[in-house]
């Protein structure tokens, strides 16, 4: 059964770091796109961060230079580095994966079940 299981959310302040983690059981990561979206209330969900079967990163207009994605073939994992989290930033965030996709991760085919984040003072 293919799986993936975010983890790392939590409450934050503003200026604050997080570390999310998608790992994937079923299947290999090294082989698909992993794409980080968010969803925050009453908004639409949006892409965040993406990294393609061959290591090409992408990252959003909002979230450059603050966050970095990074995948780890060995422990099958892909990790979300958030810096200098901002109250916008709050959201659930999910992790998603393609097989063979490239760094736009569109048409992804599984999803997690997501982990909020909560930057406030």
């Amino acid at each position: 059964q293919l799986q993936l299981v975010e983890s790392g959310g939590g409450l934050v302040q503003p200026g604050g770091s997080l570390r999310l983690s998608c790992a994937a059981s079923g299947f290999t990561l090294a082989y698909y796109a992993i794409g980080w979206f968010r969803q925050a209330p009453g908004k639409e969900r949006e892409g965040v961060s993406c990294i393609s079967s061959s290591g090409g990163t992408n990252y959003a207009d909002s979230v450059k230079g603050r966050f970095t994605i990074s995948k780890d073939n060995a422990k099958n994992t892909v990790s979300l580095q958030m810096n200098s989290l901002q109250p916008e930033d709050t959201a659930v965030y999910y992790c998603a994966a393609r097989k063979w996709g490239d760094s736009s991760c569109l048409n992804m085919n599984y999803w997690g079940q997501g982990t909020q984040v909560t930057v406030s003072s």
